[in-house]
């Protein structure tokens, strides 16, 4: 099965990265991820992305601040038109992004996640990344704006893949090629690939209804040595505490196992991790995640139980996330 032209960049980085074994599977899950028959709105996300108004090759690309922004001359029409192509992929979830004078305000005000880890994080210069879950894919802009090497950016959701591309549009060459996406989820990577020097897991874990298996395959993707950065929901307690919810959590179906922050510890040396540790541990606010004009239907607030915020409507703990880090033994 051929690549098409508009993966051809993807194949090259493949090729270059000397991922071989992957590389095959490329035409299928690119394929899959990207079927029209499965994914009925799909033919309008990439119209919308075709659409965009070229631009001038002169513009500011910032990847290293909390807003990742392209300054960029638009006209005015050429700005409203940007804007309502823009809107059409909405909902928007992960950011912020400014693109060509567009301050696209999303749910998550997912610069305060990167404030959290940055500190902690191995030098990024130079290091190939994976994102797993990365939504639109900001995470793997800062990613690309702290130097890595070669990101790539993984999340079945072909919405988020078209989102990825608009941002591509107005980004262009800046990153130097080094940021790359694929809508598939982590089973679609070869096993054992050892590969990456640093994995992130944001916001994945509590959604897998086997979380051991997932941590398995993050390390698997690990090169020795390799630094893995997970982020998910948690609950107070001991290392014996996991909270198993029942049809819905914060009204989210398919959500499963809510370990403590000593628990999800105990997993990740369960499953063969070392140097693990809590680096941040926070509430959620409605802050944090919330409507916007470009997500406009409900969020954190709306699941919270109105009488006591301090608990879910189903009369859970509030959502609460840790950010644990942890290393694959060399």
């Amino acid at each position: 099965m051929p690549i098409p032209a508009e993966h051809r960049d993807l194949y090259r980085a493949f090729l270059d990265q000397g991922l071989d074994v992957w590389l095959a599977r490329l035409p299928e899950q690119l394929a899959r991820g990207l079927d029209r028959q499965r994914h009925g709105d799909l033919p309008a996300w990439e119209k919308a992305v075709a659409k965009l108004p070229a631009l001038p090759d002169a513009r500011r690309v910032h990847l290293d601040t909390d807003t990742v922004s392209v300054e960029v001359a638009l006209s005015e029409s050429q700005r409203r038109q940007a804007e309502n192509l823009l809107r059409k992929l909405a909902p928007w979830r992960k950011g912020p992004f400014a693109l060509g004078g567009i301050a696209v305000d999303t749910e998550w005000r997912s610069d305060w996640k990167w404030q959290r880890v940055e500190p902690h994080l191995a030098r990024l210069a130079g290091r190939k990344i994976l994102d797993v879950g990365g939504g639109s894919g900001y995470h793997g802009w800062r990613m690309a704006g702290a130097g890595a090497a070669f990101v790539l950016v993984i999340d079945p959701s072909p919405r988020f893949f078209w989102q990825f591309r608009a941002v591509r549009h107005f980004v262009g060459d800046a990153d130097g090629g080094r940021t790359h996406y694929l809508p598939v989820g982590i089973e679609a990577m070869p096993e054992a690939l050892g590969f990456f020097d640093t994995v992130f897991s944001m916001g994945v874990l509590y959604h897998r209804p086997s979380p051991l298996e997932h941590l398995l395959q993050l390390k698997g993707a690990l090169r020795p040595g390799g630094e893995l950065v997970l982020e998910t929901l948690v609950v107070a307690g001991d290392s014996t505490t996991v909270l198993l919810p029942g049809e819905r959590y914060a009204a989210m179906p398919n959500v499963y196992f809510l370990p403590s922050s000593a628990a999800l510890c105990q997993w990740l040396e369960r499953c063969g991790f070392d140097n693990v540790r809590v680096v941040d541990e926070a509430v959620t606010t409605p802050e944090e995640q919330r409507a916007t004009d470009w997500m406009t239907f409900q969020s954190l607030v709306d699941f919270l139980d109105p009488a006591d915020p301090t608990r879910t409507l189903e009369g859970y703990p509030a959502p609460r996330r840790a950010m644990v880090m942890a290393n694959r033994p060399r």
